[in-house]
């Protein structure tokens, strides 16, 4: 819907159709829906301000190099990614206690025959040994899986937040430059 007025905007500036007023009931103005607050300081009238608004938004996203509305696109799909990384993180370790039974009992088998020749009782003392190192081995690293993927999406959404920053400054200063009070 945002996209769309903003094209419908764009094709009345181009084409010299006269817009309304106000934007309908209901509807924020293009700087609001990105939490951008402009005050017309020289009285220029909402339909002026409209068409400022439109020219700054393509100013800035050609200046900058980004579109706020695809950076929210972005930000959504980052934060379902990172979701997704942190479930499968979820998964990391799973059976490492079973794992860790086969191996201590193997070893503790190999010891338990050289030791006292009976293989069974090393193999079970092994395998109560590798259970617990392999559970704790399996803990370790789905607590560092989960961090890693935690720390990988505050990286991606600290990075989107800072684009739109970049494009709320360059299109404030824009603007600005048009006599307006601008705050973000």
């Amino acid at each position: 819907m945002k996209r769309v007025w903003l094209i419908l905007l764009t094709v009345a500036l181009t084409c010299g159709v006269a817009l309304p007023q106000a934007p309908p009931s209901g509807q924020k103005t293009l700087a609001a829906t990105m939490n951008v607050y402009v005050f017309p300081t020289t009285g220029q009238t909402p339909e002026v301000q409209s068409q400022d608004e439109a020219a700054c938004y393509g100013w800035a996203v050609q200046n900058v190099g980004t579109d706020p509305f695809e950076l929210s696109k972005q930000a959504q799909d980052q934060a379902q990614q990172t979701e997704q990384a942190k479930q499968q993180a979820a998964q990391v370790g799973q059976g490492a206690g079973a794992q860790g039974a086969l191996r201590g009992a193997a070893r503790g088998a190999l010891i338990g025959e050289i030791v006292d020749d009976d293989a069974g009782k090393g193999a079970a003392y092994g395998a109560a040994a590798g259970v617990m190192r392999g559970r704790r081995r399996g803990r370790a690293q789905k607590q560092q899986a989960q961090a890693s993927a935690e720390q990988q999406g505050q990286q991606a959404q600290a990075a989107t937040a800072e684009q739109l920053a970049n494009f709320k400054k360059a299109f404030s200063v824009c603007l600005e430059a048009k006599n307006y009070m601008v705050k973000f």
